[in-house]
């Protein structure tokens, strides 16, 4: 059944009461409450742990997550390099709590030998721990070939890297595009935190860059790249760039049932959809609770303050914890309103906080 009608069925169920909605006089074991967020299994699919530092772990284990630390090529982060020696660190001192997925550089892209260079690179990685291979925005938005034009995800010499990847039978983490926001002027944007990133990064705000691949053209070629490599497992970051709308979200997934897709930095445009149509939201994460990881893209720079970095994590934590688990309000500054929680069933905070990482980073520990 196409997604609209059966999302149009699930809202109706919920006005009635049939999809586990909450009411006030609902037994306490149908839905958790802010007390059992640090008892619960929870795993934060989507960080950056940038600094060779205790405090993300230590708040991790006081919070009850385990970490997916993703290495990213990214000017404003520290060197791959310096990424990954951190990521073995934090491993080995705590393998349980802490784990890591590797990147690769496109440098050397034109030259003979790169595809196999970086697979037999990756194959490295998987063998000394890495759970997953993350490729950033920078193919689709920033690296050019020999003649200057935009590498895109559905290039031909990326495909022998895909195909080892699914080899070695790990997932892809796939950053295409960027929130539809990026293509609307500043004062359009719905989040203020993307008004935020993309006013102080302006070579990423393509707005200002028409000349540029858009957004329709970016998913697209991820469309099309998964189609070219059906048996892939693939993670949409970020929601699959598709958090404007839960309707476009559902039908990647539909389209692609063995596709996943994470929360990470995120949250602000569920919320903001949810104070627009609560229902419709709250049946969204039931229908396709298999399908999403919870991630928020915490990162620990080399330069922050250790204890100042623990609180601000642990605050995010709970504040997503509210809006996912319970039915609280609070406020919501980067899109200026109040904001009712979710209420999600107990088993379905349990997939998408813990049980569907463990499909897709760790079916060993199932």
């Amino acid at each position: 059944m196409p997604f609209p009608s059966r999302l149009a069925a699930l809202v109706a169920a919920c006005v009635l009461g049939a999809c586990a909605a909450p009411r006030a006089d609902t037994s306490s074991t149908a839905r958790y409450a802010m007390d059992d967020f640090a008892t619960v299994r929870k795993f934060d699919a989507h960080v950056h742990a940038n600094a060779d530092s205790t405090a993300f772990v230590e708040q991790a284990r006081a919070d009850g997550f385990e970490l997916l630390s993703i290495n990213v090529d990214y000017p404003a982060f520290p060197p791959v390099d310096t990424q990954h020696t951190i990521a073995l660190k934090q491993a080995a001192a705590d393998p349980v709590r802490f784990h890591w997925a590797a990147t690769f550089r496109m440098t050397g892209f034109d030259s003979p030998g790169w595809s196999e260079a970086v697979g037999d690179a990756l194959a490295a990685e998987v063998a000394r721990g890495a759970l997953a291979v993350k490729i950033w925005k920078n193919v689709g938005m920033v690296e050019t070939d020999a003649q200057g034009r935009p590498i895109m995800l559905d290039h031909p010499a990326l495909a022998p890297i895909a195909e080892r990847i699914r080899a070695l039978d790990i997932p892809l983490i796939g950053h295409q595009g960027e929130p539809h926001n990026c293509w609307l002027p500043l004062e359009q944007m719905t989040t203020d935190n993307d008004r935020e990133y993309f006013g102080n990064h302006p070579e990423y705000h393509m707005y200002l860059h028409p000349d540029q691949p858009g957004y329709e053209t970016h998913m697209a070629v991820r469309d099309r790249f998964l189609d070219a490599h059906p048996q892939l497992r693939f993670v949409g970051a970020h929601m699959a760039s598709l958090e404007w709308d839960v309707d476009r979200l559902a039908a990647f997934l539909d389209r692609y049932p063995d596709a996943t897709v994470d929360l990470a930095a995120r949250m602000a445009q569920v919320q903001y959809q949810a104070v627009r149509d609560h229902d419709k939201v709250r049946a969204f994460f039931i229908a396709y609770q298999d399908r999403l990881l919870y991630g928020t893209d915490l990162t620990q720079a080399p330069d922050t303050d250790p204890e100042a970095f623990r609180q601000a994590a642990h605050a995010t934590w709970r504040s997503d914890w509210m809006f996912l688990a319970t039915a609280q309000s609070q406020r919501i500054d980067t899109i200026r309103a109040d904001v009712r929680g979710l209420a999600l069933p107990r088993a379905v905070v349990d997939k998408v906080y813990y049980s569907n990482a463990m499909r897709v980073f760790a079916p060993h520990r199932r």
